[in-house]
């Protein structure tokens, strides 16, 4: 598979180097006082920060804590209820944050936060202009390398006090000092911003590497001509529901490429309130205010409009990346379309995770009344699109797939 093979190389990359430094390599004197370092490029490096758990407070949490490459780079530690965590826990043990922890895999196809107009497809809704792109679910930093730089310094995150705290726990490891050094420069360490930046920098790189965006789902080899019996399983049917105006519109903004469907992430980047309620589940262990509202993108804008607004997520591995929505308040994937469906359809009046009624929206004056109207959907349309989210799986996480009395073949 394409993402052992990447991960293989780099695990050879990163032996190699640790021998050839280890034997004095290079030619030199067996003196040598320039040792080889031990990561040979910045995304190396990356990789080995993106893991490392001394870059916390208490040094129990690193970045793949949150983004678990295992588990499609998502938070899979279980809560109390032994259950996948609606949102994540901090590196104190007890801070709890409000919103799920997005997957970090695919991410870096999401463009630098910016306001402009996108003229979409499979819509008769015209053109969207608002904000798009950036990073985190509110798009509050603009890119890959602003949002490695957040979690350290976040309080109910890795909970480090400062950049130079950081830059101080960098230092502890010897490899980490002479790998800046050689990739940066001999001096990296006497700025502490200039070495914050870069210990970003390498983070990012790594979090564009093929480790996080393999697109060899069953999907991918359909479109690529390798899965000829696709057609024959209800992800087939689901996939021209996805993509078809007349039965559905979710590809109005689950589709950001025109004209090919190779490498399509599945998100068009854009921002919408879809009337997502209120996790109280989580609102009541949180320590959230009573009448604490999640503006969503208004924390990143001056807009009101933009209030409870959030950023389309891809659809990449989204059938193993539970709980949904921005705030973790769905569970199954399937209850995901039925409360899409629920706004056209009155026979869907119940949440099948509740067996009541489902929950108003947490913010209703923004909601998009008009990119939810769509045609109701049958039981057997419900589980073709489930079945073609599965396919949308990447190949290293199709055994984590909980089919739930789903058969998609």
């Amino acid at each position: 598979m394409k993402i052992l093979s990447a991960l293989s190389k780099l695990s050879v990359g990163l032996i190699s180097s640790l021998l050839f430094s280890a034997c004095g390599g290079g030619g030199g004197s067996a003196d040598s006082t320039t040792p080889e370092p031990a990561f040979a490029s910045k995304e190396a490096l990356g990789e080995a920060l993106f893991s490392d758990v001394n870059l916390s407070g208490n040094r129990t949490q690193a970045c793949s804590t949150c983004h678990n490459p295992e588990r499609a780079f998502v938070d899979d530690r279980l809560d109390a209820f032994g259950e996948i965590g609606a949102v994540s826990m901090g590196d104190d043990g007890t801070s709890l944050g409000d919103r799920n922890t997005p997957t970090a895999a695919y991410a870096s196809f999401s463009p630098e936060f910016f306001h402009g107009t996108r003229n979409r497809l499979n819509s008769d809704a015209g053109a969207y202009e608002g904000f798009m792109g950036g990073q985190f679910l509110d798009g509050r930093e603009a890119n890959l390398k602003g949002q490695a730089g957040g979690p350290p310094l976040n309080p109910i995150e890795m909970n480090m006090p400062d950049k130079a705290s950081v830059v101080e726990r960098l230092q502890e490891n010897e490899d980490y000092v002479q790998s800046f050094k050689s990739l940066y420069n001999e001096t990296i360490f006497d700025d502490i911003d200039a070495a914050y930046e870069a210990m970003t920098e390498s983070i990012a790189k790594f979090e564009k590497t093929q480790a996080f965006a393999t697109f060899d789902s069953d999907y991918d080899r359909h479109i690529k001509g390798e899965y000829d019996e696709y057609i024959l399983t209800k992800a087939a049917l689901g996939k021209a529901l996805f993509f078809s105006q007349e039965f559905t519109n979710c590809a109005t903004c689950h589709q950001l490429q025109p004209n090919s469907h190779l490498e399509e992430t599945f998100s068009s980047y854009e921002y919408h309130n879809i009337g997502v309620p209120e996790n109280t589940a989580v609102r009541a262990i949180n320590n959230s205010a009573e009448d604490f509202v999640d503006n969503g993108l208004l924390d990143n804008t001056t807009e009101s409009a933009d209030q409870g607004k959030f950023k389309v997520p891809t659809l990449r591995n989204v059938a193993v990346t539970e709980p949904y929505m921005h705030n973790g308040v769905f569970r199954d994937l399937k209850t995901v379309i039925l409360f899409y469906d629920q706004f056209n359809n009155e026979e869907r009046s119940l949440n099948p995770e509740t067996g009541t009624a489902w929950a108003d929206p947490e913010v209703p004056g923004t909601v998009n009344h008009d990119e939810l109207a769509a045609p109701a959907l049958t039981d057997d349309e419900v589980e073709a699109l489930v079945c073609f989210l599965r396919s949308l799986t990447d190949a290293r996480y199709k055994h984590l797939i909980e089919e739930k009395g789903i058969i998609c073949d």
